[in-house]
């Protein structure tokens, strides 16, 4: 089995990011053929600051170091380190059909949300197809909003595969499991564009600052409260041990309990789950995180190679 996953260094990655994909993604590397990439390309299509880019890569990369990923174990790369992609991107161009495009659903909420139609944009599927087939993935593990794009990506390989010849294998999504309950401080899913996030990474007197302004309801301490319906109480089972969670769950019910001290229960928790992760941050040398970069794309690279040989054999260039 092939794993193919990207990730774009369109912010700061949040909670949500971590429990959403990052923490499944090292989990993955750690016991599959693993491609994991840093789509800066994909990025383009939002960011169109070259030092932001810039940083928001650095800042990915060290934190999937950070995490755990292990680049002896894995092919860990910059998007833009492969340049084989954007041309096998052209080459899938010239057999997509326009009206499988159209059908994306993604394209469509983006444009509705008040994104620029431009051609990036509307090709994103393409250059996704590019990275999944360059590396021949057999499994392409996505949230279920993404399941689509490998969709469109398996349809590509199979017009190129009845067009010019069976080059590509067909992948497969891998749907994440879903973590249904990554409130952001104000209550809504916790994303970039409702600048509502908490980073594992930030200043400890930030974080803290963060979790203690998360909205909850105006209950006061003594009476009880329901710990299924609080987005505090959400945030604060995913770093909890099953008996902290039922211990806290049953304090809510009883009353007697502030949110206050839950807030502080829970930037504790954050700080403790991520304390070894933080210090290896920290920690990172530039040149490191260039050499873990480096290497991944080398391993990228001597695949996408391949792969291109036999594109080019089947086309004719």
């Amino acid at each position: 089995m092939r794993i193919l996953s990207g990730v774009q260094p369109s912010g700061r990655p949040h909670i949500g990011n971590y429990f959403g994909a990052m923490r499944q993604n090292i989990d993955l590397s750690h016991r599959s053929d693993a491609f994991i990439f840093i789509a800066n390309y994909h990025a383009l299509t939002t960011i169109r600051d070259r030092k932001l880019l810039s940083e928001y890569t650095d800042g990915l990369a060290r934190d999937y170091l950070a995490l755990g990923l292990d680049p002896s174990k894995c092919a860990f790369y910059r998007q833009s380190d492969v340049p084989e992609v954007c041309e096998l991107a052209w080459i899938l161009t010239t057999v997509t059909p326009m009206g499988l495009l159209e059908r994306c659903v993604s394209y469509k909420d983006k444009v509705e949300k008040g994104i620029p139609a431009d051609h990036g944009l509307f090709a994103y599927p393409v250059l996704m197809a590019a990275d999944i087939l360059i590396v021949k993935s057999t499994t392409v593990p996505v949230g279920a909003d993404q399941k689509q794009h490998v969709e469109v990506a398996r349809d590509i390989a199979i017009k190129f595969n009845n067009t010019h010849g069976n080059v590509f294998p067909l992948p497969e999504e891998r749907i994440l499991p879903e973590v249904s309950s990554v409130p952001g401080v104000d209550g809504q899913k916790m994303s970039k564009s409702y600048g509502n996030t908490i980073e594992p990474f930030e200043d400890e007197k930030a974080l803290r600052k963060k979790v203690m302004s998360i909205k909850t309801d105006s209950k006061g301490v003594a009476e009880p409260k329901d710990p299924d319906t609080c987005n505090l109480f959400a945030l604060y089972r995913l770093f909890a041990s099953p008996a902290e969670r039922d211990a806290m769950a049953a304090r809510y019910r009883a009353g007697g309990l502030g949110y206050g001290d839950v807030k502080k229960a829970l930037a504790d928790l954050m700080l403790s789950h991520f304390a070894e992760a933080r210090k290896r941050r920290a920690a990172l040398t530039a040149a490191e995180v260039e050499a873990a970069l480096a290497a991944g794309a080398e391993k990228a690279r001597k695949v996408a190679r391949e792969t291109m040989a036999e594109v080019r054999k089947a086309v004719g260039l």
